[in-house]
């Protein structure tokens, strides 16, 4: 007796990219931030100013990467808009050749070219344009550039891997507030490194090391500055 149920096999989410970039944004909120507490604290003897440099880092952090992916992305969109549009005219014009040209596409990822030509016929008569962008441009909706989006996203997630620096340099007493960020922001960054990881299919223990020896370095680079300077502020 067949069952009708079908064994259901795991596949990615369709929207791992986005998650993969949520945790690179919340990596990049944590060490950026980490960095600038521990070398305000290592430079001054109030907590005042170590607030305000969190505060600050924090703000134009998620400006700065808010602003710098709505450019990146605007520019991808016009791209394919200009893109689509020179396609959606060569099929108001040529169709055949159009046709023709998607039908060759099947041919080389391995289609018979009488099998490739119906499925070209087919799905041209379905969505032309969008067969054409899906399979000539690599244009889909779930690649396709959304700079809004990638903005608010990117600045969201800088936002949330600054908490920690944050929270600690708002609560954690001014003798140890170094070394207790310091700690916390490799843990967290172990953290995070492992599930980028698993996201990428990489091996979890050298991502998290990696990202750990890197923050720790920072943190490192930071501190050693602001002794140099060390000020009464």
């Amino acid at each position: 007796m067949t069952s009708s149920t079908q064994p259901h096999e795991p596949h990615q989410p369709r929207n791992l990219g986005w998650l993969r970039a949520a945790v690179l944004g919340a990596n990049d909120g944590l060490i950026s931030t980490s960095s600038l507490v521990v070398g305000v604290a290592a430079a001054s003897s109030g907590r005042g100013p170590v607030l305000l440099a969190a505060a600050a880092g924090t703000i134009a952090g998620a400006l700065s990467m808010a602003a710098g992916e709505y450019v990146s992305v605007s520019s991808q969109a016009d791209t394919e808009n200009a893109s689509l549009a020179k396609e959606r005219h060569e099929l108001q014009t040529m169709p055949q050749q159009e046709r023709a040209e998607l039908a060759q596409i099947y041919v080389g990822r391995g289609l018979t070219p009488a099998l490739a030509d119906q499925v070209a016929e087919q799905l041209m008569a379905h969505d032309a344009l969008g067969a054409h962008a899906r399979d000539e441009l690599g244009i889909n909706d779930i690649t396709q550039a959304k700079p809004l989006q990638a903005a608010l996203a990117s600045a969201a997630s800088f936002a949330v891997g600054a908490v920690p620096p944050v929270a600690l340099a708002a609560l954690a007493p001014l003798g140890a507030m170094e070394w207790l960020i310091g700690g916390a922001t490799i843990v967290v960054l172990a953290g995070l490194g492992a599930v980028a990881a698993v996201l990428g299919g990489a091996p979890m223990g050298r991502a998290a090391l990696r990202v750990s020896f890197w923050g720790a370095a920072a943190m490192a680079a930071t501190a050693f500055v602001g002794r140099i300077f060390n000020t009464s502020v």
